[in-house]
């Protein structure tokens, strides 16, 4: 692939230096780096491919300089000031936030689910939720062959993914200190609230992965419905997908299917007790799947168990990839 200026903004969080680590170890084609962040990490020095670089503080100026992709990951906020700069420029934003992933004209994509999506951008491609992601993966591959009429999540999900102050809540509580970030300790507890309620009493969270879900499969009309439970886990997130299908199915052909979906490892061995947990995924770029029963209380049912690094995965990997889609299309 040919060589392209990258741009991170929000270059010293967590899901930041993950972006380095991630184009680092799959050797993305990178010309010149420039890493952006608030006043508070400006300044600061990341090594990257054995070089120094050293951190500017974000401004509406840094991007009149020849960058091509924008990685984004410092919040809605910064996304929704700074992204329509950085895209007026001809530069194109691959944006982390949830800012602009419900936007009609914003594509929200998962290169191994719908990479076709990324030609209709107009400088701005946004990242889904991390649960979302790790979902939609796997379902891609069973909607295909079957055709999803109705899906069930619901999510047990890391610490990590509400950054360094829900570590800090988890670590604290496991020594008797009190919670900071979240409501209720997390320690030897299950939060079953991740972001804010709305006035239909799903949270925020809820409601992403339901609307994401069906944006992703361009069908509105999917029945989807989702409870997201925060759980005493450092990294990545778990899952367990109840899915019913229009069409009939062989469970061998399903397992099959899952096995042959890109990005995707079937880890599923009952009397051996072989299952995907956050151990095996974590440090993973795959989506691991087990526990693939069928569901016998309707007609064509199933449950699976997800399993992903929601920190790579769920966010960096995911905003890479499409980078490397956007090269390799010719796209930028």
């Amino acid at each position: 692939m040919k060589k392209v200026n990258v741009a991170i903004v929000g270059a010293t969080g967590m899901v930041g230096r993950t972006f380095l680590k991630v184009l680092e170890e799959r050797k993305f084609p990178i010309n010149q780096l420039y890493l952006f962040s608030s006043a508070k990490s400006a300044g600061s020095t990341v090594v990257f491919n054995g070089k120094e670089y050293v951190v500017e503080e974000l401004n509406k100026d840094v991007f009149d300089r020849d960058i091509q992709i924008a990685l984004f990951s410092a919040g809605g906020e910064i996304s929704s000031i700074y992204a329509p700069i950085a895209a007026s420029k001809g530069i194109v934003v691959i944006d982390n936030s949830s800012y602009w992933r419900m936007d009609e004209n914003v594509p929200l994509v998962v290169p191994e689910v719908n990479p076709q999506d990324i030609k209709k951008h107009k400088g701005i491609i946004a990242n889904p939720n991390c649960s979302t992601i790790q979902a939609v993966v796997p379902l891609k591959a069973l909607h295909e062959k079957y055709k999803i009429k109705r899906i069930v999540y619901s999510t047990y999900q890391a610490v990590s993914g509400s950054g360094v102050r829900g570590i800090k809540d988890l670590e604290d509580g496991v020594y008797g200190k009190p919670n900071s970030f979240y409501p209720h300790p997390i320690a030897y507890n299950c939060l079953p609230h991740i972001d804010v309620f709305e006035d239909n009493g799903y949270t925020k969270e809820e409601l992403k992965m339901i609307n994401e879900t069906k944006k992703i499969f361009n069908d509105l009309d999917m029945k989807v419905t989702a409870t997201t439970v925060r759980v005493p886990v450092k990294n990545s997130h778990s899952e367990s997908i109840n899915i019913e299908f229009e069409n009939p199915f062989e469970l061998s052909d399903l397992v099959n299917t899952l096995e042959n979906m890109n990005g995707v490892i079937v880890m599923d061995n009952p009397k051996e007790n072989k299952y995907p947990t956050t151990v095996d995924s974590t440090g993973s770029d795959e989506v691991f799947v087990g526990r693939i029963r069928r569901d016998f209380s309707v007609d064509n049912g199933v449950n699976i168990w997800v399993v992903a690094d929601n920190i790579r995965k769920g966010a960096a990997t995911n905003t890479v990839q499409i980078a490397e889609l956007l090269v390799a299309c010719d796209l930028v």
